[in-house]
Protein backbone atom coordinates (compact mmCIF):
# COMPACT_ATOMS: atom_id res chain seq x y z
CA UNK A 1 0.00 0.00 0.00
CA UNK A 2 1.03 3.56 -0.64
CA UNK A 3 0.11 6.69 1.31
CA UNK A 4 1.29 10.20 0.45
CA UNK A 5 0.26 13.48 2.02
CA UNK A 6 1.10 17.13 2.39
CA UNK A 7 0.00 18.68 5.67
CA UNK A 8 0.79 21.48 8.08
CA UNK A 9 1.73 19.07 10.87
CA UNK A 10 3.03 15.50 10.61
CA UNK A 11 2.44 12.78 13.15
CA UNK A 12 5.45 10.51 12.59
CA UNK A 13 4.00 7.76 14.79
CA UNK A 14 0.90 7.63 12.61
CA UNK A 15 3.04 7.29 9.48
CA UNK A 16 5.02 4.42 11.03
CA UNK A 17 1.88 2.63 12.22
CA UNK A 18 0.35 2.98 8.76
CA UNK A 19 3.06 0.83 7.10
CA UNK A 20 3.21 -2.02 9.61
CA UNK A 21 2.39 -5.37 8.07
CA UNK A 22 2.36 -8.95 9.44
CA UNK A 23 4.53 -9.98 6.46
CA UNK A 24 7.16 -7.33 7.22
CA UNK A 25 10.37 -8.15 9.01
CA UNK A 26 11.42 -4.51 8.96
CA UNK A 27 9.92 -1.05 9.35
CA UNK A 28 12.28 1.83 8.68
CA UNK A 29 11.43 5.49 9.11
CA UNK A 30 13.27 8.67 8.24
CA UNK A 31 12.21 11.84 10.01
CA UNK A 32 13.67 14.99 8.51
CA UNK A 33 13.61 17.87 10.97
CA UNK A 34 14.33 21.58 10.63
CA UNK A 35 17.81 22.39 11.97
CA UNK A 36 18.33 25.57 13.94
CA UNK A 37 21.87 25.98 12.54
CA UNK A 38 23.21 27.08 15.95
CA UNK A 39 20.07 29.17 16.62
CA UNK A 40 20.36 31.12 13.36
CA UNK A 41 17.27 29.49 11.81
CA UNK A 42 13.91 29.97 13.49
CA UNK A 43 11.82 28.07 10.92
CA UNK A 44 11.44 27.08 7.30
CA UNK A 45 8.44 27.97 5.18
CA UNK A 46 7.56 25.24 2.69
CA UNK A 47 5.49 25.93 -0.42
CA UNK A 48 4.43 23.37 -2.98
CA UNK A 49 2.84 23.12 -6.39
CA UNK A 50 -0.53 21.72 -5.30
CA UNK A 51 -1.61 18.59 -7.11
CA UNK A 52 1.76 18.10 -8.79
CA UNK A 53 3.64 17.59 -5.52
CA UNK A 54 1.23 14.85 -4.39
CA UNK A 55 1.32 13.22 -7.82
CA UNK A 56 5.12 13.17 -7.87
CA UNK A 57 5.29 11.77 -4.31
CA UNK A 58 2.96 8.98 -5.42
CA UNK A 59 5.09 8.21 -8.47
CA UNK A 60 8.22 8.03 -6.31
CA UNK A 61 6.47 5.70 -3.85
CA UNK A 62 5.29 3.41 -6.66
CA UNK A 63 8.77 3.30 -8.17
CA UNK A 64 10.28 2.45 -4.77
CA UNK A 65 7.84 -0.43 -4.31
CA UNK A 66 8.84 -1.88 -7.67
CA UNK A 67 12.57 -1.20 -7.35
CA UNK A 68 13.02 -2.48 -3.77
CA UNK A 69 10.14 -4.92 -3.36
CA UNK A 70 8.82 -3.10 -0.31
CA UNK A 71 5.39 -3.90 1.10
CA UNK A 72 4.15 -0.49 2.21
CA UNK A 73 5.33 3.10 2.05
CA UNK A 74 4.06 6.34 3.55
CA UNK A 75 5.46 9.74 2.64
CA UNK A 76 4.32 12.86 4.48
CA UNK A 77 5.76 16.31 3.80
CA UNK A 78 4.96 19.49 5.68
CA UNK A 79 3.95 22.77 4.16
CA UNK A 80 3.65 26.21 5.66
CA UNK A 81 5.79 27.28 8.62
CA UNK A 82 7.82 24.49 10.22
CA UNK A 83 9.66 25.58 13.36
CA UNK A 84 13.22 24.45 14.17
CA UNK A 85 13.09 20.99 15.71
CA UNK A 86 9.79 20.05 14.06
CA UNK A 87 9.31 17.35 11.41
CA UNK A 88 9.44 18.55 7.81
CA UNK A 89 9.25 15.13 6.12
CA UNK A 90 8.54 11.58 7.25
CA UNK A 91 9.16 8.49 5.15
CA UNK A 92 8.09 5.12 6.55
CA UNK A 93 8.73 1.86 4.73
CA UNK A 94 8.00 -1.78 5.52
CA UNK A 95 9.56 -4.76 3.80
CA UNK A 96 10.37 -8.39 4.40
CA UNK A 97 14.03 -7.58 5.08
CA UNK A 98 15.83 -4.58 6.62
CA UNK A 99 18.29 -3.99 3.79
CA UNK A 100 15.55 -3.22 1.27
CA UNK A 101 13.71 -1.00 3.77
CA UNK A 102 16.82 1.09 4.52
CA UNK A 103 17.75 1.38 0.85
CA UNK A 104 14.21 2.32 -0.18
CA UNK A 105 13.92 4.98 2.51
CA UNK A 106 17.18 6.62 1.48
CA UNK A 107 16.36 6.38 -2.23
CA UNK A 108 12.92 7.95 -1.67
CA UNK A 109 14.42 10.93 0.19
CA UNK A 110 16.92 11.52 -2.60
CA UNK A 111 14.13 11.45 -5.23
CA UNK A 112 11.99 13.87 -3.18
CA UNK A 113 14.86 16.38 -3.15
CA UNK A 114 15.37 15.95 -6.92
CA UNK A 115 11.84 15.80 -8.28
CA UNK A 116 9.09 17.07 -6.00
CA UNK A 117 8.00 20.70 -6.54
CA UNK A 118 8.43 21.82 -2.95
CA UNK A 119 10.38 24.98 -2.10
CA UNK A 120 11.61 26.31 1.20
CA UNK A 121 12.41 29.74 2.57
CA UNK A 122 14.49 30.27 5.70
CA UNK A 123 13.16 32.41 8.53
CA UNK A 124 16.06 33.74 10.60
CA UNK A 125 15.79 34.87 14.19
Amino acid sequence: MIWVSLSEKIDYQEEVERVKDPEAGAVVAFIGTVRSEENRVKALVYEHYEGMAEKTLGEIAEEACTRFGILNVSIAHSYGVVEAGESAVVIAVSSKHRKEAFEACSWIMDRIKERVPIWKEVINE
